[in-house]
């Protein structure tokens, strides 16, 4: 399920980026007491009362401005509040009640979406001081006193913002429906890709990068079984992000990852691997989806022998070395040569990416492996994994009980995981390894 988007507004220098670093609880965007230091929308997850939704700083808003830089910060932030569900208004109790705020809060009631209203820098305690009740006159209902920098009436804020979280709905789609999200650079072939799957128009197609704006589902039912194809926008490189609507559709992008069961990662045969494939693959790695990797437009690559596709994936698969798991599968979205093979591997994956493996069966996994290769140990102090379990899937996730979680070292992680790969399979899939130190008193 997509996440809610709540927007964090205001004009330059009233504590923005302060306020949702404080939410976030991590300094992510970059705090400083010049205007304009945040120039681009930047987006985390935030987590209040068990509900989840994507926090997004803007830039400052100065309406009248015709400042280049001031304009587009301007544009950044329209787009944040037309997407957004919520938008929180900061306002400054130092500067007091400005004609910028009241313009920018003229801007948010076009939308006649909910709107929060937060009195930053409120940094004493007890009753607010009298200057805090002209910000009634902005017309948005109660205000918010907070300390951004102290962390005092947070609490209170998120509070308002759960209360206007839309209503949690059920997934549109039935279990029995895969969710793959078509994910990659701009210009390497998604939207055809999904076209030629669903047999019709349905994004614009053209050589201009980053035709395609948003994210858009297509439904596809047939004897692989039924899908939703969720075709996004290309994610490119921070520095690349010129348009001030293409740094959204990478926020669509990683959400679209978030509600797939299986991310398609496309990349160019003709271009190879990049950075930016390495790190559109990691985001979908880290949120334990399972990945195929499409390489498109194999029909475009000239003189090729029958060296050549086994060439290409021992060279992506030493690119792509931190997902190994994921299979490759070389196709052209214009012939459709080798979609059935797609098709094919997306049930398969979805289903690795489900597998639950019973307990007694990989304890007596662990005693075989442990047996086979001993685990490390430092100081005479030996490490003792007393047993595993899998409480979870999508990825599937096991937890090791151990006596020191220290001497579980990666190496001996990684011999475990390829060991339960090679019984399991489990290909397609990353795996989640928790460790847990057990007390003394349960070890005995």
């Amino acid at each position: 399920m997509a996440k809610p988007i709540v927007a964090v507004v205001g004009r330059p220098n009233v504590g923005k980026s302060t306020l949702f670093n404080k939410l976030i609880g991590q300094r992510l965007s970059i705090v400083e007491n010049t205007p304009g230091v945040t120039r681009d929308r930047i987006y985390s997850e935030c987590e209040w009362r068990d509900r989840k939704f994507m926090l997004v700083d803007t830039g400052g808003i100065e309406p009248a401005s015709d400042d280049v830089i001031l304009v587009q910060m301007r544009r950044q932030a329209q787009i944040a509040i037309d997407t957004a569900d919520v938008t929180i208004l900061v306002t400054d109790m130092k500067d007091g009640l400005t004609a910028t705020d009241h313009e920018v809060a003229s801007m948010l009631l076009k939308t006649g979406k909910p709107i929060i209203l937060c009195v930053n820098k409120c940094d004493g305690v007890g009753e607010p001081p009298a200057e805090f009740y002209e910000f009634y006159n902005l017309g948005l209902g109660d205000p918010v006193q907070v300390s951004a920098s102290h962390g005092h009436g947070t609490g209170d804020l998120l509070d308002l913002v759960y209360d206007y979280l839309p209503e949690e709905k059920e997934e549109e789609y039935g279990d029995d429906v895969i969710k793959v999200a078509v994910v990659g650079k701009p210009n390497v072939g998604k939207s055809s890709l999904v076209n030629k799957i669903t047999g019709q128009e349905r994004m614009i197609v053209s050589n201009i990068a980053g035709t395609t704006r948003d994210a858009t589902d297509s439904t596809v039912e047939n004897s692989y079984g039924k899908f939703v194809f969720i075709d996004t926008a290309g994610i490119r490189k921070k520095s690349k992000v010129l348009e001030n609507i293409e740094r959204y559709s990478v926020l669509r992008a990683h959400m679209a990852v978030d509600r797939s069961d299986v991310c398609v990662i496309v990349i160019d045969a003709n271009v190879g691997f990049t950075e930016q494939d390495s790190k559109i693959a990691g985001y979908a790695h880290e949120q334990g989806k399972a990945c195929i990797i499409a390489v498109n437009k194999w029909d475009a690559v000239e003189n090729k022998t029958d060296k050549t596709m086994r060439e290409m994936q021992a060279d992506l698969e030493r690119n792509f070395s931190f997902m190994s798991y994921a299979p490759f599968v070389f196709i052209s979205a214009k012939t459709g040569q080798r979609l059935n093979k797609l098709y094919e591997m997306i049930v398969h994956v979805k289903k690795q990416n489900s597998i639950r493996i019973a307990t007694g069966v990989l304890n007596d996994l662990l005693a075989y492996v442990t047996a086979r290769v001993q685990p490390p140990s430092d100081k005479g102090k030996r490490l003792k994994i007393y047993y595993m379990t899998q409480p979870s899937t999508n990825p599937p996730t096991f937890v090791a009980f151990v006596n020191r979680a220290d001497l579980f070292h990666f190496s001996y992680r990684r011999y475990i995981e390829n060991q339960i790969r090679d019984s399991f399979g489990l290909e397609g899939t990353p795996v989640r390894f928790i460790v847990r130190e057990r007390d003394k008193k349960d070890t005995k």
